[in-house]
C-alpha cells in the first residue's frame, strides 16, 4: 500500500504529510508535489517544502508539466482558454491534474494507494468532490485534518516556520491565481506588477477575461484605474480580512482620500 500525500507546499498539506508519516512510517509514503514556475510560486514556499521533507526524511517527488517551465498564463495562452469544458480552470488541469493522474498511472497502476489531502474540517464540500473524483479513477482518499488524536497543528511545533506568504495570502497558491477574486488581484496589482502585466497579456492573447461578474467579463484593464486609486488611498493589501470587511473598508478609505484630495490646498487660500 502506497500512501501518496498531495504535497502542495501549503501549511495544511505539510501537516497532512507529518500525520501520515507518524501513523504509517515513511517507508511507503510519497510526498507528491507539482512544482510551480519560480515566478509565481514564492521562494519561501519552495523553502518550506524542502524543510518539511527533510524533517520527515523523505524526498519530494515531482510530477511536473514540462519541468515547471510554464506558469498559469503560458499554459492558458497555449490552449487559448482560461477554462476547460466543465468550467474549471485550465491551468489546474494542465499543471496539476494531468501530471498527477499520469504519475498515478505509471507508479501505482494496481491502484493500491491512498491519496491524502490537507483539506481542513471546514472544507467538507471539497472533500466530497475529491472523494467522488478519485473514486471515479479507482483510488481512495483520506484527510488527516479530520482524524481523531491529531499529533500536530502547526509546523512551528517542529521548528519549521510556515511560508512568509501567509502574512498576506490565505493559501499557498500561485500568485495571480486564476481561481481567486479581486481581493487577491488587488494584492497582485500592488506587489507584483510583472504578474499583473503578464495576466493582461494573457487576456489580450486569448481575447477573453479572467474574471466575470453578473454582467459578463471584466478585464484587468477595466479595474486598473480603481485599483490605482485604492493604492494611492492606502488600502492595505491582504487576503486575511473577510471579503465583505475588506471591500467595506476599502470604500471607506477611498472616500476619505477622495474628499481630502478635493479640498483646495493651503496656498490657494
Amino acid at each position: 500500500m502506497k500512501h501518496v500525500v498531495c504535497y502542495s507546499g501549503g501549511h495544511t498539506s505539510a501537516l497532512a504529510a507529518i500525520e501520515v508519516v507518524r501513523r504509517f512510517g515513511k517507508t511507503d509514503v510519497v510526498l507528491l508535489n507539482h512544482d510551480m514556475h519560480f515566478s509565481v510560486e514564492d521562494a519561501d514556499i519552495k523553502r518550506f517544502k524542502r524543510e518539511v521533507a527533510d524533517y520527515l526524511g523523505l524526498p519530494v517527488t515531482y510530477a511536473n508539466r514540462r519541468n515547471a517551465q510554464q506558469d498559469q498564463f503560458d499554459v492558458c495562452v497555449e490552449a487559448q482558454a482560461f477554462k476547460v469544458g466543465n468550467g474549471s480552470e485550465l491551468c489546474t488541469a494542465r499543471l496539476k491534474t494531468e501530471p498527477f493522474r499520469d504519475w498515478l498511472a505509471e507508479n501505482v497502476p494496481d491502484k493500491d494507494a491512498i491519496c491524502y489531502y490537507g483539506f481542513d474540517p471546514s472544507e467538507t464540500d471539497r472533500m466530497q468532490r475529491r472523494i467522488g473524483m478519485m473514486a471515479a479513477i479507482g483510488y481512495r482518499v483520506d484527510f488527516p485534518a479530520i482524524w481523531q488524536n491529531r499529533t500536530i497543528t502547526a509546523t512551528e511545533d517542529v521548528g519549521i516556520s510556515r511560508p512568509s506568504t501567509y502574512g498576506v495570502f490565505k493559501h499557498g497558491n500561485c500568485v495571480g491565481c486564476l481561481k481567486a477574486g479581486w481581493q487577491h488581484w488587488y494584492i497582485v496589482y500592488c506587489t507584483r506588477p510583472d504578474i499583473w502585466l503578464k495576466a493582461k497579456w494573457a487576456e489580450e492573447e486569448i481575447g477573453y477575461a479572467i474574471h466575470h461578474d453578473k454582467t459578463g467579463p471584466v478585464y484587468l484593464d477595466d479595474i486598473e484605474s480603481r485599483f490605482a486609486i485604492m493604492q494611492k488611498a492606502g488600502v492595505i493589501c491582504t487576503e486575511k480580512a473577510k471579503h465583505q470587511t475588506f471591500w467595506a473598508q476599502a470604500r471607506k478609505v477611498v472616500k476619505i482620500y477622495e474628499e481630502t484630495e478635493s479640498l483646495p490646498c493651503e496656498c490657494a487660500l
